[in-house]
């Protein structure tokens, strides 16, 4: 089993910045496609970020092209969402996501995250942007 616990949300005004970390614990597999996904009450799970352990191109969400970064801590198995330039729009619930057999290749060819692809998932961590 794969543990993932958040941290870093909180609230900011909009053209802030917040920077969200998961950490990851529990069974080891020797690869992952780590990424986040955010969702409000109601609404579909949106994947916003995604990148593989073994290195290679980041995937984002048109929506947060240029303002967000992913980043890997593989010494310490983490990974971080950096969020600058943050909008109102942006507001939601954010959550850590492991695939321990999926590639990038098939998010950058869908150009979107399937949810269904992500086997581990965090608690989550709330995220809030007012204007």
């Amino acid at each position: 089993q794969v543990h993932l616990v958040e941290s870093g949300g909180g609230s900011v005004q909009a053209g802030g910045s917040l920077r969200l970390s998961c950490a990851r614990s529990g069974y080891t597999y020797p690869r992952y496609v780590m990424g986040w996904f955010r969702q409000l009450p109601g609404s579909e799970r949106e994947g916003v970020a995604a990148i593989s352990t073994d290195g290679g191109r980041a995937f984002y969400h048109d929506s947060v092209k240029g303002r967000f970064t992913i980043t890997l801590d593989n010494a310490e198995n983490k990974v971080y969402l950096q969020m600058t330039n943050l909008k109102p729009e942006d507001t939601a619930m954010y959550f850590c996501v492991a695939d321990p057999t999926g590639w990038m290749d098939g998010i950058h060819g869908l150009r979107r995250m399937n949810p269904r692809e992500f086997d581990y998932w965090g608690q989550g961590t709330q995220v809030t942007v007012s204007s």
